[in-house]
């Protein structure tokens, strides 16, 4: 008995020494089932163009893990990690073995198609050092991968200023009113498609076949500089430094440096805040405005001479003691990005109003509309989408949030083809629960 009650006093006392095993334990996860009316399963159409409540079909989560391992005499060195998984969710048992099954191709013949149920990431993995720049001691110092300074609009899940990777910088230099960051990604294009022809449908790093152009984005950045009562404004710039590889197609060989500069209003409300962002660039950084990209891609594929610009407003106000909304407004352009292309618009509205019952249960509505106008080729884009939710508090920000929704899509293109139930609807419900939470 004697060993082991010596067995759980030293159990205990590791469990106690909380200054040597403490760990900062953080993240974001999405899980649910849902389903389409004509017994499918949910899709995740447009979420970027029309807002993603009731319109997301996967599994999603991130674990992240840091501690810090040194501090001493004001100089810090933290360690950061994160893992992320995703998959569809069909199943109970999601790994990474192939799973393969008969699929549609654009023909309609029958084709064997093989993927992962589901796929992990690393998606942050890096150092921070604080206090050690005699120059600057308040500002950090960081190398390895990581989330870089993102901006995002969290009802669409948008991403418009983010250029996250492998990398190193200096961010948070006390300089005049702001501070100052510098950093150095990177963030290569593949080249399993032919750069210079008509590529608008093209996905960034798809299977990453060739990695034939190497892209080293250069960033910086001045934040906080203070206008008025609770306005302050951040401007950046990202330079792209594109290098083919030996396995470059001559279209690569040809692609140019771009440069994207962006400019952050924030003003702060009484209940809520509000940003404007206007954003221009030039050569590959065209596709991303006309493509809701966010900068971390750089489509070098674009011809020489390309340029682009977007202009967003969005933000998340509260109208009175039993109201809030979140809303989303996009326009954007991209210009010469391909031979015989003149004008590439793409256009969003979203708005998220929410009713709170009382502390821990609402109701919110979702409405969507976007168009893709290219050069007078117009894909339009709806969707609304009503939930009741039960969240951890009644700000609009509270999570964990569990909801059941039901949504409305709807598809208009150009072309005439059908984006629902194997592509022969130009409409679908959809019907499920979900939970979203963070920590």
């Amino acid at each position: 008995m004697r060993k082991v009650s010596l067995i759980a006093a030293a159990v205990a006392t590791a469990v106690t020494a909380t200054s040597a095993f403490a760990v900062d334990f953080n993240g974001y996860m999405r899980a649910g089932v849902g389903v389409s009316a004509d017994g499918g399963q949910q899709v995740t159409f447009q979420k970027n163009k029309i807002g993603r409540l009731g319109n997301e079909g996967d599994i999603y989560g991130e674990v992240q893990l840091g501690k810090e391992v040194y501090n001493n005499d004001g100089k810090t060195f933290y360690v950061d990690s994160m893992l992320a998984m995703t998959s569809n969710g069909s199943n109970d048992w999601e790994g990474t073995a192939a799973n393969c099954g008969l699929a549609t191709n654009d023909s309609g013949g029958d084709i064997v198609k093989c993927a992962n149920d589901a796929e992990f990431a690393l998606r942050q993995l890096n150092v921070r050092a604080q206090g050690v720049l005699d120059f600057a001691p308040e500002a950090t110092l960081w190398a390895g991968k990581r989330y870089y300074q993102r901006r995002d609009i969290h009802i669409s899940d948008l991403y418009y200023w983010n250029i996250s990777g492998a990398g190193a910088g200096i961010e948070g230099i006390e300089a005049g009113p702001g501070q100052l960051s510098l950093a150095w990604v990177r963030n290569d294009r593949n080249d399993n498609f032919k750069l210079g022809e008509n590529n608008n449908g093209d996905t960034p790093d798809t299977g990453n076949e060739g990695s034939a152009v190497n892209v080293n984005t250069l960033d910086a950045r001045y934040a906080g500089i203070p206008l008025w009562e609770n306005g302050s404004l951040e401007v950046g710039i990202n330079y792209a430094l594109v290098h083919d590889t030996d396995a470059a197609s001559q279209a690569a060989k040809d692609a140019k440096n771009g440069v994207m500069l962006t400019s952050e209003l924030t003003q702060g409300l009484a209940d809520g805040f509000n940003k404007t962002v206007f954003q221009y660039g030039t050569e590959g950084y065209s596709k991303s405005f006309a493509f809701y990209g966010d900068g971390s891609w750089y489509g070098a594929e674009a011809k020489s001479g390309a340029s682009g610009y977007r202009l967003i407003n969005w933000g998340v106000v509260g109208l009175g003691d039993d109201w809030e909304l979140g809303h989303q407004l996009l326009y954007g352009v991209g210009e010469e990005m391909w031979d015989g292309q003149d004008k590439w618009k793409a256009m969003s509205a979203v708005m998220r109003p929410v009713y709170k019952w009382n502390q821990n249960s609402k109701t919110i509505f979702e409405a969507g509309y976007s168009v893709d106008d290219n050069d007078g080729n117009k894909d339009k884009y709806g969707k609304f989408t009503v939930a009741q939710a039960w969240s951890a508090g009644s700000s609009f920000w509270a999570r964990p949030e569990i909801r059941l929704y039901a949504s409305y899509l709807n598809s208009d293109k150009a072309d005439n083809s059908k984006s629902f139930d194997n592509r022969t609807s130009d409409d679908s419900l959809q019907f499920g629960v979900q939970v979203e939470a963070w920590w």
